[in-house]
Formats: C-alpha cells, sequence, structure tokens
C-alpha cells in the first residue's frame, strides 16, 4: 500500500471509531440545519478534526478541502478532499449506509481513494495505476454488457430542486430500461458499490467535490468509466456524474441525453 495510503487508512479509521461511537446514542446529538435538508451533526465535525490531525500530522504543508471546515492551503500541491461522513441524514435516522470519504489531489490529479464503511468496516482503497481494492482484494467492475440487465444506483436530488423534473424524466427511462433502480442515500459508497461490482452503474446531479472525489477515483481504477452527463471530464467540478462499466456506461448517456438542459451541459 502506498505510504500516503497507509496514513489516509488510519485517519479513516479514526473517523470511524467516533461515528460508531456515536452511534450508539444517535439521539444525544446536537443537529444544525446548514440549509434546506442539508444537516451537520456534532460527530461530523469531530470526525473531520480526527482526519485533518491524523493527515496534518504526517503531512504539515498540504491543503485540505472538508466538508465542515471548507478550505485550507488551496496553493499547496497536494490538497486532500474529505467528507467525514457522507449519508449524514441516513445517520441521524440509524439507516446504516454512510461512509467516511478520503482522496488526495496531487497537482490537479486525483492519485489516492479511501472510503471507509464503519458499519460493515468495509475499507475501499485504491492508488492511481494500482488498481482498487475493497479489505486488501482487488475488485474490479461487473462485465454486464446490457443496461436493461443492469442494477443502477442513483440519488434524488434533496437540498437544490433546481434540476427535479429533469432528473425525474431521466430515472422514469433508468427505471424503464434497467432491471432495477436503487436509491441508498450516500454517494461516495454508492461509487464504491459501483467498483466493486454490486452495482453496474451510477447517475447523480448537483454533487459536490468531496461526494465523488475518491469514488470516482475507485471506479476508475477498478476497469470503469467516470464522466459528465456527456462522458465528459467535468464531473469533479459540476457534479454531474455518471459511473459504471464501459458498455454499461456508454449506454447510461444514451439514455440521459434526450433530458440534458443547457445547465447540465459539459460547460465550455
Amino acid at each position: 500500500m502506498h505510504p500516503m495510503l497507509i496514513i489516509a487508512v488510519k485517519a479513516a479509521r479514526e473517523a470511524g471509531r467516533i461515528i460508531n461511537r456515536a452511534s450508539q446514542d444517535v439521539g444525544s446529538l446536537k443537529v444544525q440545519s446548514k440549509t434546506y435538508n442539508d444537516f451537520v451533526s456534532d460527530v461530523d465535525r469531530a470526525a473531520e478534526q480526527a482526519i485533518i490531525d491524523v493527515l496534518k500530522d504526517a503531512y504539515p504543508d498540504h491543503g485540505f478541502l472538508g466538508e465542515e471546515s471548507g478550505e485550507s492551503n488551496q496553493d499547496a500541491e497536494n490538497i486532500w478532499i474529505i467528507d467525514p461522513l457522507d449519508g449524514t441524514t441516513n445517520f441521524l435516522h440509524s439507516f446504516p449506509q454512510y461512509c467516511i470519504s478520503i482522496a488526495l489531489q496531487q497537482k490537479g490529479v486525483l492519485t489516492q481513494a479511501v472510503i471507509y464503511d464503519p458499519v460493515r468496516n468495509d475499507l475501499f482503497t485504491a492508488t492511481k495505476g494500482r488498481g482498487a481494492f475493497l479489505n486488501d482484494k482487488r475488485i474490479r467492475v461487473t462485465s454486464r454488457a446490457k443496461l436493461q440487465d443492469s442494477l443502477i444506483a442513483t440519488g434524488f436530488p434533496f437540498r437544490d430542486f433546481t434540476h427535479l423534473d429533469t432528473y425525474l424524466g431521466m430515472l422514469k427511462d433508468m427505471i424503464k430500461k434497467t432491471t432495477g433502480i436503487r436509491r441508498p442515500g450516500s454517494a461516495a459508497l454508492d461509487l464504491a458499490y459501483v467498483a466493486a461490482g454490486w452495482v453496474d452503474g451510477f447517475f447523480e446531479i448537483n454533487l459536490s467535490t468531496w461526494d465523488i472525489a475518491a469514488g470516482g477515483l475507485l471506479v476508475q481504477e477498478a476497469g470503469g468509466i467516470v464522466g459528465d452527463f456527456e462522458g465528459n471530464e467535468s464531473w469533479l467540478k459540476t457534479g454531474n456524474i455518471v459511473a459504471a462499466n464501459p458498455k454499461v456506461f456508454a449506454q447510461m448517456l444514451q439514455t440521459l441525453d434526450p433530458h440534458l438542459t443547457e445547465s447540465l451541459k459539459t460547460p465550455k
């Protein structure tokens, strides 16, 4: 395992301990609403601080982009992109589907990824050019050839409903053209599941960088393709993302294409 990945795994496991402890008594947590339907709890903040402490101790000159703490030292060559608890709403309802997501971007390129599911103790890791792993075993995207035989994960709009009608059109066609749609509630874990071959593809509108950075690299290192709704590279910036094995990816783009508004197309 790459030395930087070892440190990121240590940070993720530390955050996992905090989250698992808090999950025993979710009712006692202080919860605030950041915006409509977007919540943050004491445990999000404590988990993020634990991650940053471990990473800063090892790499004091690195920058950070965290969901709760925002940006620091963004001019650094190395920037850690952190979501301390992806699936907070699930966590607050004791619905056991949430994770920690940590990615490293070096000179603008994603090079390390960790997604840790503290409920199942599943550790997904990837280093650019070295493949993707689940609990130290190599993982691959599925080899399924047809969208109609595929299980596809997605996320519903929950904060911003600007694209809701567009999304519902996409969902309607996806429901008709697949074997099933799932909406587990953590985009980072959804992407890890694509990498592991547990679902064949994933799509969502308007996600944040920290939701998709680690998961995107995992999918790529597991032999999948990640793109925006036109198959281009803007997914990390726009948060409009499609991820799947190569054959299903192409068919997903075809299915989504008739619904694309100008605002969902690749920025010129």
